[in-house]
C-alpha cells in the first residue's frame, strides 16, 4: 500500500484542538547557558529509581555516571555538568512531591565540554550488550512518558520485531521540538534508526509524521535518498490527536489494531520517539549519555517562546528566565504538553529526561469552566481512540465504584484528555479517571500483597 492512500486513513476516534505550532516551529534550536544548581531526581523515569553512586562532596564532571539502574526496569543517571555534589537528599518534584535527587553545583571555571569519545561500534556488540549499553545510557522514552528504552528491546523468546516505528507525530498542541529534531538533524535521526532497526533485526523502519509537518517530512525523505536507508521509509499522517499514542500510530500506519491487554511487541512492532532516537545515535556516535534534552517553551504567559537544548536539572525558572521571563498576565505553567501534561508545583522544579514542554497560560486558557450535569451527547464516547465510555467511567469514579470501573476497563484509558476536551458540560472526565485507576492499582497492590 502506498503512503498516499495510507495518510489518507487514520485512526477511529480522537480530537483536533488547534495545534498552536506558529510560535515555535519556525525557530532553530538554541543552548541555554550553563547555571549554578542542578537537581537529578533518582526517579525521573517509570520503574525503580536509580541507586546513587557518589558523595556528597565529590567532584563530578559532565557525562559521568552519578546514579546506577536500581533493576532492569529502570535505568542510569549522569550529571549534566562539570561541579560538586552539595547534597544527596528529596527534593520538590514537578508535582509537589518530594523525591530523592542529587543536587550538583557547577563549577564557573569549568568548560562544561563533554571529553571526547570514540564511537562505540555497535554492530559488534551482542543484542544483551547493546541492551545493557543503552539502559547504561540513560536513555529514555523522550516524548514525556519516560519508560527506560533498553525495556523495549529485550524480547521474549520466540518474539521477532517486523516494524520499527518512530513517532514523529507530535501531536501535542505548542510542542514541537522533535520537528524541529526531524528538520535540524535528520541525518542523526536516521543513523539512529538503522542502530535500533540492525539490532533487533527489524525488516522496516517506518516515521510517522503528521502533515502540519510538511518541511520535515521532505526533508527525511530527501536525506532517505541520498543516505540510500533503504530499510526507511516516512508515511504523512493526517493531523489528529492523539496519534502520537503508539496503539493509534500503529493503526494509523498499518490499520492494525493493538487488542487490551497486549503490547505492540506482541504483534512484531516497537515504537520510539524521535528525540529518543537521536539520544541512541548520539551515544553510540559520540559517547554522550542522556544528559540533555531539546524543550520547547511556549503559550501565551511566556515573552519569547524557543526551542531549546536544557541541561538536566536545570530549573524551569532559569528556562524561562532565558526566555525572558514570564508575562504578568501568566497563571499556570505546565510541564509537558496541554493535553497530557502537569501544572508545575514551583518554578524551582527542575527539567526532567520527559520534559517535551514547559508551557505558560494566562487566566483566559486555565479558568475552569463550569461544570454542568452530563447531558448524555455521547461526545466523549465518539472522542475516546480507546472505545472507552469515559462519562461512565468518570460517574463510577465519582461515587467510589472502583471495581465497577475496572470491569469497565479503566485500565485500558491511556488519560489522553480527549474526553474532557470535547465535553460540553465541563466535567473534568479524564482527572476523574485518574483517580480511579491509582485507586483500582492500590487495590490490586493490596490484594497482591
Amino acid at each position: 500500500m502506498n503512503s498516499l492512500s495510507l495518510f489518507k486513513r487514520s485512526f477511529a476516534h480522537g480530537v483536533h484542538p488547534d495545534d498552536h505550532s506558529e510560535q515555535t516551529a519556525h525557530l532553530p534550536i538554541q543552548r541555554v547557558p550553563f547555571v549554578s544548581h542542578y537537581v537529578l531526581p533518582l526517579g525521573q523515569h517509570l520503574g525503580a529509581p536509580a541507586h546513587t553512586i557518589i558523595k556528597v562532596g565529590a567532584r563530578v564532571q559532565r557525562g559521568q555516571l552519578i546514579a546506577e539502574p536500581g533493576a532492569f526496569v529502570s535505568t542510569a543517571l549522569h550529571s549534566p555538568v562539570t561541579g560538586w555534589v552539595r547534597a544527596i537528599a528529596p527534593r520538590r518534584y514537578p508535582n509537589g512531591q518530594l523525591q530523592s535527587a542529587i543536587e550538583i553545583e557547577a563549577d564557573p571555571y569549568a568548560t562544561q565540554c563533554l571529553e571526547s569519545k570514540p564511537p562505540i561500534n555497535w554492530r559488534s556488540l551482542s543484542t544483551d550488550d547493546f541492551i545493557k549499553q543503552v539502559q547504561q545510557a540513560g536513555i529514555v522514552g523522550m516524548g514525556g512518558a519516560a519508560f527506560p528504552s533498553h525495556v523495549k528491546y529485550a524480547l521474549p523468546e520466540g518474539l521477532q520485531i517486523k516494524h520499527l516505528v518512530i513517532n514523529g507525530a507530535e501531536c501535542e498542541p505548542y510542542l514541537t521540538n522533535d520537528h524541529r529534531l526531524m528538520l535540524e538533524r535528520p541525518e542523526t535521526v536516521l543513523q539512529g534508526i538503522e542502530i535500533v532497526r540492525q539490532k533487533l533485526n527489524a525488516e522496516q523502519a517506518t516515521i510517522g509524521v503528521e502533515l502540519n509537518k510538511a518541511n520535515a517530512i521532505a526533508v527525511l525523505q530527501k536525506h532517505i535518498r541520498q543516505g540510500q536507508y533503504q530499510h526507511i521509509k516516512v508515511v504523512p499522517l493526517r493531523v489528529k490527536y492523539p496519534q502520537g499514542a503508539e496503539k493509534m500510530l500503529i493503526k494509523s500506519l498499518f490499520d492494525t489494531e493493538i487488542p487490551a491487554g497486549q503490547l505492540p511487541r506482541d504483534l512484531g512492532v516497537t515504537v520510539n520517539n524521535v528525540g529518543t532516537i537521536v539520544a541512541i545515535a548520539d551515544y553510540f556516535q559520540s559517547g554522550m549519555p542522556l544528559i540533555e534534552r531539546i524543550v520547547t517553551v511556549s503559550g501565551p504567559g511566556v515573552e519569547q517562546p524557543a526551542n531549546l537544548i536544557v541541561p538536566l536539572g536545570t530549573p524551569v525558572r532559569e528556562v524561562l528566565r532565558f526566555c525572558g521571563g514570564l508575562k504578568q498576565t501568566t497563571r499556570e505553567v505546565i510541564m509537558g504538553g496541554p493535553m497530557m501534561g502537569m501544572p508545575i508545583a514551583s518554578l524551582d522544579v527542575p527539567i526532567l529526561k520527559g520534559s517535551s514542554g514547559i508551557l505558560a497560560f494566562t487566566a483566559l486558557e486555565t479558568g475552569k469552566p463550569k461544570e454542568y450535569p452530563c447531558i448524555r451527547c455521547g461526545r466523549c464516547v465518539e472522542a475516546c481512540p480507546h472505545f472507552l465510555n469515559p462519562s461512565r467511567l468518570a460517574k463510577l469514579a465519582k461515587v467510589g465504584w472502583y471495581e465497577e470501573m475496572a470491569q469497565y476497563n479503566a485500565l485500558d484509558c491511556v488519560e489522553c484528555g480527549a474526553c474532557t476536551y470535547s465535553c460540553p458540560s465541563g466535567i473534568p472526565i479524564v482527572q476523574l479517571i485518574k483517580v480511579g485507576k491509582a485507586e483500582i492499582r492500590k487495590a490490586k497492590t493490596k490484594a497482591a500483597t
